[in-house]
């Protein structure tokens, strides 16, 4: 499934803590102080609670329940329909142990999901168009894993929501599974996203994906590349940084988030 993300309107825009009662801004009186990541809320998960963490305004949830999984396919379903991808094959799986699928919420409003896919038996969804790129990492001994069905509400996008799922997505894949590459199928024209803010390379050329009835491109990355990304950058929240990874969490979080998330899979 290819990945959407409407850059172009709302990537740019730093999401920050909100006051009660508002949508997501606030007004912020003399000079802003240089920007820093406030540290997460890890919540204990209670009964009928899938909250995972709290960040800023916003949470995010891990497989959550039968209702939030409505919403979220119905969310992935408005976000590729508006960019003139077919939807009818769009399916959020119920339960899949090779998958962990993220939904970000501001109150009780669904903004942004991505699932993160390990390899198995079963393959991965980008063996469809690129099995003969992706099987050759698998012959060099490397284990693999994929982003897919990412789609984020332009009216809630921010770099903190995009980098949380992306981190989150991250620790499950190369901390507790051990992956070492990470690949995503992505329409042409967001394939510079990717490059600009992760890092993403193209290694597959242009194809046509039946799935969306749209083009697709592969792109891979290395995630040794994304802990060093992360070690140098996370946290910091430069502006003159183009990149996501400062608005990663930083590495005694991220660490925190490793210890949660394998109790989870556990």
């Amino acid at each position: 499934m290819q990945l959407h993300n409407d850059e172009n309107r709302r990537a740019d825009r730093v999401h920050r803590p909100a006051s009660a009662g508002t949508n997501g801004t606030r007004n912020i009186a003399g000079p802003v102080p240089p920007a820093r990541i406030k540290v997460p809320d890890f919540l204990e998960k209670g009964p009928g609670d899938a909250c995972f963490l709290k960040r800023g305004d916003f949470s995010i949830s891990l497989n959550a329940s039968p209702g939030l999984r409505t919403e979220v396919g119905a969310l992935i379903k408005r976000m590729y329909s508006w960019r003139g991808y077919e939807t009818e094959n769009v399916v959020v799986s119920s339960h899949n142990p090779n998958r962990l699928t993220l939904e970000a919420t501001i109150g009780r409003r669904l903004v942004g999901t991505l699932t993160l896919g390990l390899d198995s038996d079963e393959g991965l969804s980008a063996d469809e168009l690129y099995f003969d790129e992706v099987n050759e990492f698998r012959r060099e001994g490397r284990k693999l894993c994929e982003l897919t069905k990412l789609a984020v509400d332009p009216q809630y996008s921010s770099k903190e929501i995009l980098a949380s799922l992306f981190h989150l997505a991250y620790i499950y894949g190369h901390r507790i599974h051990k992956a070492t590459d990470l690949f995503i199928e992505v329409n042409p024209r967001h394939a510079g996203f990717y490059r600009r803010m992760l890092g993403l390379a193209q290694i597959g050329e242009e194809r046509s994906c039946r799935r969306v009835q749209a083009p697709a491109v592969l792109m891979h990355l290395e995630l040794d590349y994304v802990n060093a990304q992360i070690s140098s950058l996370a946290g910091s929240c430069r502006s003159s940084e183009k990149s996501l990874y400062p608005y990663f969490f930083s590495k005694h979080e991220e660490k925190g988030l490793a210890s949660r998330l394998q109790r989870h899979n556990s």
